[in-house]
């Protein structure tokens, strides 16, 4: 397996697609181990597309690409302006509390860090603040998608891992909430130290923010509505993401009166560019995913790892280690497919609940899409905002510093990830 292993990012060093790397290398092994029929190969592909639970995430993709078309995100704007023009670095903290809020609509954070760069990024300039900065900022603020539900990491993460991804919705919220605290306090520090001032004297009124949360409430009710929904068993995961289609039609057609044919058609193109990179990942992912099992590897690491400490916080601090060079070279969606069957018999022997170990690990590998040198989102700010991206990583130290408090809080306080998922599903 380490052979399929260097092929697979000899593959990727080279610039092939993530798709046809995790093909081949998987293809190699069945050629490595003649003793497994070639058969499964095709069996394989078939099969793990075959996934109830996975269904969700192109209904999810469709139904986020449909609300970035229907007006919502216009209002989450203003209602972010709002509630931060007061503040230090008010366009900046725009971009934090704009992505808490579309964490619940859009589910992916390289298409929230890329809107929040086209849309905010050519005001921050306006305004004074650096290319580097604002590109850092847009695409920072993102990881917060990785927890507030419906994140498509945690429903690839729940199916792959066997876990719930109705707790896993619920164990979300208040990560992606402190989140946003702390990256809202890190961008008052640097914006203070850069004399990057409010845009108003005194926060916005009772009435103003009133008037804000009214136009928004489509959107803000929309995450409570599906963990509501699935805790009830209203619908299940997948079902919640035709809901969320067809909600996200009413409110474009019904309420705001935004969504006409010619967008509506922009999303079925746009929808089905994103849906078929990710489920061709999936599919090719299969053939990986059975010599990993065939050869043992979780179990081996399971012992390697408990070899080496039984301490279950130690464990977790080692493998986040190991998640955030991951991160660095392998996309998020095959880190999520490719790891979470190996890590979780790890984590689960040593006691760890794999909810919260769910949202700790799809936190850092999702932080990869700013790492370099294959970080996704940072390449794409870095491009929109026309800065290089060594500047972009320099001026996101701040930022990184904050989200990996989050995380070491997250990891010696556990209550605060299981808190919502034990009281809504016991």
């Amino acid at each position: 397996m380490l052979i399929v292993l260097i092929i697979f990012l000899i593959l990727l060093v080279i610039g092939m697609p993530v798709a046809f790397s995790i093909g081949i290398a998987g293809i190699v092994f069945f050629l490595m181990t003649p003793e497994i029929p070639f058969s499964i190969v095709v069996q394989r592909v078939v099969t793990t597309t075959q996934s109830f639970t996975l269904l969700a995430i192109p209904l999810f993709i469709f139904a986020g690409n449909l609300m970035n078309h229907t007006g919502i995100t216009k209002k989450l704007i203003k209602l972010s302006d709002v509630l931060t023009g007061h503040m230090y670095g008010n366009i900046a903290q725009i971009s934090v509390v704009l992505s808490t809020f579309m964490g619940g609509v859009s589910g992916s954070a390289t298409a929230d860090a890329a809107m929040e760069a086209r849309v905010l990024g050519p005001e921050m300039v306006k305004k004074g603040y650096s290319k580097g900065y604002s590109a850092a900022i847009n695409g920072l603020s993102a990881l917060i998608t990785a927890t507030i539900p419906p994140s498509m990491g945690l429903i690839i993460y729940g199916s792959v891992g066997e876990v719930s991804v109705g707790r896993l919705f619920a164990a979300g919220i208040v990560p992606g909430i402190l989140m946003m605290i702390a990256l809202m306090t890190a961008v008052s520090v640097s914006a203070k130290r850069r004399n990057y001032l409010p845009a108003k004297q005194k926060p916005a009124g009772f009435k103003e923010v009133l008037i804000a949360l009214k136009e928004s409430i489509w959107a803000l009710i929309f995450p409570v509505i599906l963990i509501v929904g699935i805790r009830f068993g209203v619908f299940t995961p997948s079902e919640a993401g035709a809901f969320a289609a067809v909600y996200a039609i009413f409110v474009g057609v019904v309420i705001y009166k935004e969504l006409t044919w010619a967008s509506f058609k922009e999303t079925l193109r746009d929808s089905a560019i994103d849906i078929g990179s990710i489920m061709l990942i999936l599919a090719l992912s299969g053939i990986f995913g059975y010599g990993i099992v065939y050869d043992r590897v979780p179990q081996n690491l399971a012992e390697f790892l408990i070899g080496v400490t039984q301490n279950p916080t130690l464990l977790l601090i080692i493998i986040i280690g190991f998640l955030v060079v991951a991160g660095m070279f392998v996309e998020t969606t095959v880190c999520a497919l490719l790891l979470t069957p190996i890590l979780v018999p790890v984590i689960t022997s040593v006691g760890v609940d794999p909810v919260h170990f769910g949202i700790i690990m799809m936190t850092i590998v999702t932080m990869g899409i700013m790492t370099p040198p294959v970080g996704v989102a940072m390449y794409t700010v870095s491009s929109i905002m026309g800065c290089p991206p060594e500047e972009t990583v320099k001026e996101s130290l701040p930022f990184f510093i904050a989200i990996i408090v989050v995380v070491f809080i997250i990891i010696f306080v556990p209550e605060i990830v299981l808190f919502i998922p034990n009281l809504i599903f016991g």
